[in-house]
């Protein structure tokens, strides 16, 4: 679980769910984040260069649809998908 509260404005913790697939809430104190700052942060990437790379192809989902704007702003409430893991945003204190 990565800490990413100071500084990044999120926090993640992990869940499964019946499809294997690893569900984390990404709790966030500041709205909206870009969403390639996300995948670097929560550490599915190793760098901002490779997040972007990775929306650029389409490798995303947004709430089940592909995305490809790495600047995409996201909010509480949304679900996103990449490399086998699902991340749920969630408004800290909500």
């Amino acid at each position: 679980m990565a800490d990413l509260s100071q500084g990044h404005g999120m926090d993640a913790a992990r869940s499964g769910n019946k499809k294997g697939v690893t569900m984390r809430d990404v709790v966030v104190t500041v709205e909206p984040v870009e969403l390639y700052k996300i995948l670097k942060f929560e550490g599915l990437v190793g760098s901002g260069g490779e997040a972007k790379s990775a929306v650029a192809e389409g490798r995303v989902k947004v709430n089940g649809e592909v995305e490809t704007r790495k600047r995409r702003q996201i909010v509480a409430g949304d679900v996103l998908s990449f490399a086998g893991e699902q991340l749920r945003i969630v408004r800290a204190g909500a």
